[in-house]
């Protein structure tokens, strides 16, 4: 059962980051040309849609060095190492990543901001927050695993000198 279900999650890991993958090799490349355009005809929005699009690329390097520490993550599960340092490790450099990723989209929020107010549409800046407070959550839950499993661990380890 326990193969199984971190089957399923390796799964669902992978389908995570077929998204991004499309997104960052197809659509980010067609806003840039649209903003290449716009620069052409002197739009000074151009500059600002390269700082989001810039941004939005960096970000996708620790999205998917955290992927690939789920990934790791559920592979300890696999081999019965879910209890161990590497595990916590993991989990650390997934919470890492997660506030890398929150700060770099803070850092756009002021080119959204600017394109917000010269499309005149002030629902962009919630949908720029979106991805600040989903990796908020990320680093949060995944600092509460990480302190959890390292008490257990020293529960673990302390049960184990004490048999």
């Amino acid at each position: 059962m326990k193969r199984g279900s971190t089957l399923f999650l390796k799964i669902a890991v992978i389908l995570m980051g077929l998204p991004v993958f499309a997104l960052c090799l197809f659509l980010l490349p067609q806003i840039a040309d649209e903003a290449n355009e716009a620069a052409a005809r002197g739009s000074d929005l151009a500059f600002v849609v390269y700082g989001i699009l810039m941004i939005m690329y960096i970000s996708a390097i620790p999205f998917y060095f955290a992927l690939y520490q789920s990934f790791t993550l559920l592979s300890y599960i696999d081999k019965n190492q879910a209890f161990s340092e590497l595990s916590v490790e993991a989990l650390k450099k997934i919470k890492n990543c997660a506030i890398i990723i929150s700060g770099l989209y803070a850092v756009a929020l002021p080119f959204v901001f600017i394109m917000a107010e010269v499309d005149d549409a002030p629902g962009l800046v919630i949908g720029g927050m979106i991805p600040i407070f989903a990796s908020i959550v990320i680093a949060v839950f995944a600092a509460v695993l990480q302190r959890l499993l390292q008490e257990a661990i020293t529960i673990k380890s302390e049960n184990d000198l004490t048999v």
